[in-house]
């Protein structure tokens, strides 16, 4: 795409894509409490619902856009060349199996690795949302107001979900030093068991900002488009602008977004071994 023509385009896309999470919402609705058929990890699981939705979302994408689709259950196409629909079929799973409505679809567009739009739908709270870089998010087709600042005493934070024993890269403990020092200076943290969530709360301005230690761009994309729309910033733990290929990300209102960082920096040195 042209320079001149993307942001058209891009919206073009996006509106089609948000047919498709309409017509995905029924499904999604009838499988709520749905037990899980494949397991991942400890507490980690896809259920039937995951696996019929996502081959529903990439058949109905392909074809209304004509571009190619990379998701969670299946994988696809390489989510860093190109073109490419993002695809979490249901996130936060573990809330949709035990009936919490704190989950969601989320549809992130990409272009070479960078985050183009955004579309996560909560249909169990009834709540869609699109946004488009440099173009601004809609709440259900109403215009959000763009991301004010605000201050971290202000502020409320969504915070990823962990468990303190966990290794990797952002091992448990460290995140439990950043939660502990975060706590002591922010107004509310919560803790939603949804990346999605988190980060359409934050684009809506219901959140001021959120912190994910993961990095799957499943998790990730959709959310990180819509709060760029919205005027906020998105990058890694590290300050880095956020792409596919990031390890974490930090998403929230200009102003907020440098203290969060500045605060993992106080904490962590951005050194994330443990002693």
């Amino acid at each position: 795409m042209s320079p001149e023509s993307t942001t058209t385009d891009v919206a073009r896309l996006a509106e089609a894509a948000a047919a498709v999470l309409v017509d995905a919402e029924p499904a999604f609705r009838a499988g709520v409490g749905a037990p899980g058929v494949v397991t991942k990890g400890s507490s980690d699981f896809a259920t039937q619902v995951d696996l019929d939705l996502e081959r529903f979302l990439t058949a109905e994408l392909t074809a209304r856009t004509g571009v190619p689709c990379h998701g969670e259950e299946f994988g696809g196409a390489p989510v860093d060349d190109g073109l490419v629909w993002i695809i979490d079929p249901i996130d936060g799973t573990f809330n949709y199996s035990t009936g919490n409505p704190l989950t969601g679809i989320l549809v992130g567009l990409c272009g070479d690795g960078e985050p183009l739009a955004g579309l996560i739908s909560l249909p169990l709270l009834d709540q869609r949302y699109t946004g488009v870089v440099g173009s601004g998010v809609t709440c259900n087709g109403e215009p959000c107001q763009p991301l004010a600042p605000v201050s971290l005493a202000d502020a409320t934070i969504g915070f990823g979900s962990f468990n303190a024993r966990s290794k990797g890269r952002y091992p448990g403990a460290k995140r439990v030093d950043v939660l502990a020092a975060l706590s002591g200076r922010v107004a509310k943290i919560r803790m939603s068991g949804s990346i999605g969530v988190d980060l359409a709360f934050t684009a809506a301005g219901t959140y001021s900002g959120a912190i994910t230690f993961g990095h799957h761009a499943w998790d990730n994309a959709a959310g990180a488009a819509l709060v760029r729309a919205a005027g906020g910033v998105v990058t890694d733990l590290a300050g880095e602008p956020w792409t596919v290929a990031s390890p974490s990300l930090v998403g929230a209102a200009p102003g907020l977004h440098e203290e969060l960082i500045e605060l993992v920096d106080d904490v962590t040195g951005q050194d994330w071994e443990v002693s």
